[in-house]
């Protein structure tokens, strides 16, 4: 989705900076503003960023913060150590997201590296979320398996 003026302003608001990197708008809350922006590879100062799909709603980074308090990554890591079905389908998520990250431009840096600890661990429910947002049901079982606990964020309207 194209990224507007409007939407630069908003997800500036959300993260309490001016934005950077944004190349589209991966995903909308129900509220209808950004809540998942796409970025850059490589950010406008040359830095390599591999966090392709970065959650901007606060209420929504919240919730996903309280799930990772809760000990959930923890867990989520411990059944990729013993059930196989499931860490081939998260390795599978951790090569859609660097097919999808190498679509946007060749980092060298950080060629290889996907983000949120794919593909053996979970490091960051945000970025596993943000994933899912963006490329839809069944591409990352965590990601899904974490949207699943999450209030919805949106209920009360806009967060900015």
């Amino acid at each position: 989705m194209t990224v507007t003026p409007e939407d630069e302003t908003a997800v500036s608001a959300q993260l309490g900076r001016t934005a950077r990197g944004i190349r589209s708008i991966a995903h909308r809350c129900t509220c209808g503003l950004p809540d998942v922006v796409e970025t850059e590879p490589r950010l406008p100062d040359g830095t390599p960023f591999p966090t392709t799909y970065y959650v901007t709603c606060p209420r929504l980074a919240s919730a996903i913060g309280r799930l990772e308090a809760e000990g959930v990554m923890k867990e989520m890591t411990d059944r990729l150590a013993t059930d196989e079905d499931l860490a081939a389908q998260y390795r599978a998520a951790h090569e859609d997201y660097l097919a999808r990250r190498e679509l946007l431009g060749d980092v060298p840096e950080i060629r290889g590296i996907s983000a949120g600890g794919m593909p053996t661990r979970v490091k960051c429910l945000h970025v596993l979320v943000g994933h899912s947002l963006a490329a839809g049901p069944g591409v990352n079982p965590l990601g899904d398996e974490a949207l699943e606990m999450l209030p919805d964020w949106g209920r009360r309207g806009p967060c900015v």
